[in-house]
């Protein structure tokens, strides 16, 4: 075991070398934060005891005028709001950020709370992500502030608090400033995505003994070996000086179950915060995480002052060993291709201020709809409740610093740095964090500035790379580990890529994006230019892996997401790359991804174009019709006769897992005849599909992603509803108004009327929950051609 003080004022040079990391090579901008106390590291998930929820009872003022994050200031014309929140209402599309780029105004009345079992205690308030910089405020006296929107924020409130009624007001500023990704002269348009401000992510309420542990570090080390260990970092943080040793112990838990433990004693000299390492040996046998088998443990370290209440934080982690080398991708010694998206955490109608259950929804969609192994967070760290998801499915992460495009000034690369910081000491515990994106995304060189971000994540973390993402194929200013290149190439209409730069770990960032011109892949888009979209992913998945020195590819993009990027390829206020729309509905281009899995599993039979001999296609598909499927055989039926039999396309596509089948569907559509497939696995028909292209029978249909939601007064569904043919295939084009209602304790987030003409057959909203009311909720949906349909949620009471 070692030890090491860090007491507040104390130069860099007089840190142990863990921490002096903190200083090394900042700009001195960056020393001053650090020194000032406004550079707290993201706080760990804590015992259940003494950690309160802290997301309801608030009140919004809107924008800020002076005087109302006084303690004595008339709120009660405030609105009531749960967390998380945006400041602005929002559409699916055509935000503006002049609505929310302001100053703005939270509170909250609170009487402190006490240590389970009594005596006292030091409170601390984590907020996990505020858009963009804000201010804090106790009783009306300013206690803290924060700059950037996308990272941990906690703060010791102790000193601060009265008996009784308390206010913690927060002045949230979200205008535009030098703050990544935010900063360049071009304001909001020169960012390819927006960010609505507010207090996005959940808020904590913790009380914890004077002498805690501040942050606990959990790294398997030796993964592959017999003699496999866990080092524990772990930070104490003492208000008092206890007397004599402090007992510092580790489980290693499977389940209920422990493995091994670990123990030694601490001496603390004195207050402020001490470092120990020790480790936990004796393992044994474990199961790898990985995709397929996404084992997590869980490590609760406990500190117990003589004569004071015990601390016990609990962390989660796996035991994986990940590298890039020069030929490829290694998870646990074993080759392994890459296969994911990039991803956006915006959602219409709300912003960023997603639930935990759509902020999961979104994994389990990139996991188990779209299969991929991987996922890049595009440009920002993601939201804690993504992440947990990613280590529970088994999703591998790249973690990006924010940014884009742009680097500021000395203040503007100090706070990057710090970004860098708080992003790898919130998630290096987390076995789905593969690699460290501590460059921004397509930022001009600044090596310099990058070897240092690269060293900050090393001294922090040491077991996972450093990466980021290059628009220039070159490695002029590169200072990574692996060599991420965003290669958006077309060739005589079809998609291609770059060879791997030679000497270097190589991998696709983003390929594929959206085609050059006017904005695409919309449900309005012709046939035609929607399934070019799943042929364009196919090929540059078929190009990755035809080659062992590509890790992988990152398609651009998972999600459609809302943009004000300067008007280019922007569609009422949204860019259109996403496999599935901002809904999260599975666009054509979808399908290619749904049908690269085990067919024993789940059989995939996905047409990438729609069956309708409307103006743009009276023949129907067309000569070169792609369905992505993972069948051995396709045999092809139209008004009940066969007309052609498909097999994968082995030779445009070998080196995919399951390559897509073309055939020629030029057809005469009159009598509007049904199409039928049926795929066949080793001789045996697995599955079939049917299309109908009689309008005559469409229907609209309502679906909720969850029968059930807390009442809490912060957990949403998302309810979709779309135009469909007899067989359910999306059926697009259609006009007309879409009526919604809700019966019950829940709100409905989104417009209505909604119109169908404008976005192309398909649209949704949320279904938030009120605090404190349990029951049922029905919602209907009715359009006057398509007729009506209707959802059964219930509200569950908060246990």
């Amino acid at each position: 075991m070692t030890t090491g003080r860090i007491r507040p004022g104390h130069s860099p040079a007089s840190l142990p070398p863990r921490r002096a990391i903190l200083y090394a090579g900042a700009i001195a901008s960056l020393a001053a934060a650090c020194s000032a106390g406004l550079a707290p590291a993201g706080a760990p998930e804590v015992s259940a005891q003494g950690e309160y929820d802290f997301n309801r009872g608030w009140l919004f003022g809107g924008r800020y005028v002076a005087g109302s994050a006084d303690h004595d200031y008339d709120d009660g014309g405030f609105a009531k709001i749960t967390l998380p929140h945006t400041v602005t209402p929002l559409s699916w599309g055509n935000w503006d950020p002049a609505s929310w780029e302001g100053v703005w105004v939270y509170r909250k009345h609170f009487t402190p709370p006490r240590l389970p079992g009594g005596g006292r205690g030091r409170v601390f308030v984590d907020f996990d992500g505020v858009m963009v910089n804000a201010t804090m405020l106790v009783n009306g006296s300013a206690v803290s502030s924060h700059q950037g929107g996308y990272l941990p924020w906690p703060t010791e409130l102790t000193g601060h608090l009265a008996g009784g009624d308390n206010v913690l007001a927060l002045i949230v500023d979200s205008r535009w400033l030098q703050v990544p990704p935010d900063g360049a002269p071009g304001g909001a348009s020169a960012v390819d995505y927006l960010q609505p401000g507010g207090i996005y992510r959940d808020a904590t309420l913790r009380v914890v003994p004077e002498v805690f542990l501040s942050d606990v570090f959990v790294k398997p080390v030796n993964v592959l070996r017999r003699d496999r260990s866990v080092q524990i970092e772990a930070t104490i943080d003492a208000s008092v000086v206890p007397k004599g040793p402090v007992r510092i112990s580790a489980e290693l838990r499977d389940g209920s179950s422990v493995i091994a433990t670990a123990s030694s004693r601490v001496t603390i000299t004195g207050t402020g915060a001490t470092l120990v390492t020790f480790g936990i040996t004796g393992i044994g046998d474990v199961t790898l995480w990985s995709p397929d088998t996404p084992k997590l443990y869980t490590v609760a370290v406990t500190i117990a002052p003589a004569g004071r209440p015990a601390h016990t934080v609990t962390v989660r982690t796996g035991f994986r060993e990940a590298v890039f080398r020069l030929d490829g991708f290694y998870l646990n010694g074993k080759r392994l291709k890459i296969f994911g998206l990039n991803r956006h955490q915006l959602f219409p109608y709300i912003g960023m201020a997603a639930p935990a259950r759509l902020q999961r929804r979104d994994a389990e969609i990139l996991a188990s709809e779209l299969n991929c192994n991987m996922v890049r967070c595009s440009h920002y760290p993601q939201s804690p409740h993504f992440l947990d998801a990613c280590d529970e499915l088994g999703i591998m992460v790249w973690q990006e610093t924010p940014g884009w495009f742009y680097v500021g000034d000395a203040g503007w690369q100090a706070i990057m740095l710090q970004n860098v910081h708080d992003m790898v000491i919130r998630d290096r515990s987390r076995p789905s964090v593969i690699v460290w994106g501590t460059r921004p995304n397509e930022a001009p060189n600044h090596p310099a500035l990058y070897a240092r971000a690269r060293e900050l994540a090393h001294q922090l973390d040491g077991s996972r790379q450093t990466t980021g993402a290059m628009i220039h194929y070159s490695m002029d200013g590169w200072a990574e580990d692996v060599f991420a290149y965003d290669d958006y190439q077309h060739r005589d209409g079809d998609a291609a890529l770059e060879p791997p730069m030679p000497g270097v770990p190589y991998l696709v960032s983003e390929a594929v994006g959206a085609l050059d011109g006017p904005p695409t892949y919309r449900w309005v888009d012709s046939a035609a230019v929607l399934a070019v979209q799943a042929l364009l992913h196919a090929q540059v998945h078929n190009i990755a892996r035809s080659d062992v020195r590509y890790a992988g590819l990152l398609g651009w993009a998972g999600i459609d997401y809302p943009s004000y990027e300067g008007g280019i390829r922007i569609w009422d206020g949204l860019k259109t790359p996403g496999v599935v729309d901002t809904f999260r509905a599975a666009k054509p281009g979808a399908a290619f991804y749904r049908s690269q899995r085990d067919p024993s599993a789940h059989p995939v039979i996905l047409p990438a174009f729609f069956w309708d001999f409307g103006p743009e296609s009276p023949s129907g598909p067309g000569p070169d019709a792609m369905i992505a499927t993972n069948c051995d055989r396709l045999e092809i039926y139209v008004a009940g006769d066969h007309i052609a039999t498909g097999t994968p396309d082995s030779a445009r596509f070998g080196s995919l897992a399951y390559p897509p089948v073309f055939a020629d569907l030029r057809v005469d559509g009159t009598g509007m005849p049904e199409l039928r497939i049926d795929g066949y696995l080793r001789g045996k028909l697995a599955g079939t599909v049917r299309m109908s292209a009689d309008t005559g029978r469409d229907r609209l249909v309502l679906a909720a992603e969850d029968s059930s939601i807390q009442a809490d007064g912060s957990d949403a569904t998302r309810l979709t509803f779309r135009a469909v043919d007899a067989h359910g295939n999306q059926r697009r084009f259609v006009t007309g108004l879409v009526h919604l209602s809700v019966a019950g304790p829940a709100a409905l987030i989104g417009d209505n009327p909604f119109d169908f003409g404008a976005y192309g057959g398909v649209g949704g909203a949320f279904v938030r929950s009120k605090p404190g009311r349990a029951g049922p909720i029905s919602v209907t949906a009715h359009h006057p051609r398509l007729g009506s349909s209707k959802v059964q949620i219930t509200a569950a009471p908060v246990i």
